[in-house]
């Protein structure tokens, strides 16, 4: 099976609006987690960046902050940045704008953020239109496949390592499913990308496209 780890041209330049990749030459990486924040889980990335004093986005599920307000509190408190990840984990594709918007609305509320990702990467055109009036819509141009029961952690290490370049914005899940690859996986990539000398930095709302 092909994973494509990075979006291929044409997608980028249909959906250009999206930010895919940050400009610039210097030795930075924006490392992005979605779907928590949840026990163990979230708790165990914070403890890798920590260690290694690095700052990433958290992409939040509204319901999971609702449930775990005390792990999206670390979030913020340890200097990282939040994106809204819809309320329920919406797949855009599946659902009418009106139903997508208002999900997207609810999450808000516990999340304000002005930085948004659609679940799976998929979003219709009406709905990014009206997102893209109060968020910047981040996508990524790596992806490690950590969830992907088919991928070993050597093939998401390697995923990571073989792609990631200055200003890539590399998606792993602060989930359960993505966990036998990310425990395995993320202390050795921050290691690896320190010592090149590399820098973790959190995606703010007002960084260039």
């Amino acid at each position: 099976m092909l994973f494509p780890v990075s979006p291929p041209a044409l997608v980028r330049q249909f959906y250009r609006h999206f930010t895919w990749k940050m400009e610039g030459a210097e030795k930075i990486i924006y490392l992005t987690f979605d779907d928590g924040p949840v026990p163990v889980y979230t708790e165990f990335v914070l403890d890798a960046l920590d260690e290694h004093q690095a700052k990433a986005t958290f992409f939040c599920i509204g319901k999971n902050v609702e449930a775990h307000p005390d792990i999206y509190q670390r979030i913020l408190r340890s200097g990282h940045s939040i994106g809204n990840h819809t309320w329920q984990h919406l797949n855009g594709w599946m659902h009418s704008t009106h139903a997508y918007t208002e999900d997207v609305r609810k999450a808000e509320e516990l999340i304000p953020s002005g930085l948004f990702r659609p679940p799976y990467g998929r979003i219709r055109m009406e709905q990014a239109r009206e997102i893209m009036q109060k968020h910047k819509i981040i996508m990524w141009d790596v992806l490690s496949y950590d969830f992907h029961p088919q991928v070993s952690p050597e093939r998401c290490y390697k995923n990571v390592i073989e792609h990631s370049r200055p200003g890539s914005i590399v998606v792993f899940h602060d989930s359960e499913k993505a966990f036998r690859n990310v425990e395995k996986v993320l202390p050795k990539y921050l290691k690896f990308l320190n010592d090149e000398g590399y820098k973790f930095a959190a995606l703010q709302m007002t960084d260039d496209r």
